[in-house]
């Protein structure tokens, strides 16, 4: 289990909204298709996308995720930042590519959905 906090100094993240000071994450699931998110049956505490719109956000709020991050350091639009907030979620933005993030969370102890 790693603590937000550390996870946005090894992904070099942005805070877009949301209170990391207590958080801790022990498992995540990196996807571009909120389809595959849908699917997934367990609780994904954080989801590494590279889709940059309240989509993701919506997709987030179904399945109970309390962290998106935002990877290629795409832009986060306000509205995005509107809806994670209204749905208590956590939102990063990193500059690194998705493959990358998920790599330093492994390497970090992150353990994957499967």
């Amino acid at each position: 289990m790693i603590k937000l906090s550390k996870i946005k100094e090894l992904i070099h993240a942005s805070v877009c909204c949301g209170d990391i000071s207590s958080g801790r994450i022990m498992y995540a699931f990196g996807s571009d298709l909120m389809s595959d998110v849908l699917t997934l049956e367990d609780k994904i505490p954080m989801l590494i996308t590279g889709l940059a719109n309240t989509q993701s956000i919506r997709t987030a709020e179904m399945a109970d995720i309390e962290v998106v991050v935002i990877a290629r350091g795409k832009e986060v639009s306000n509205e995005m930042i509107a809806l994670a907030i209204e749905n208590n979620i956590i939102l990063l933005s990193s500059p690194f590519s998705m493959f990358k993030i998920c790599g330093i969370m492994y390497e970090n102890g992150i353990k994957p959905i499967y």
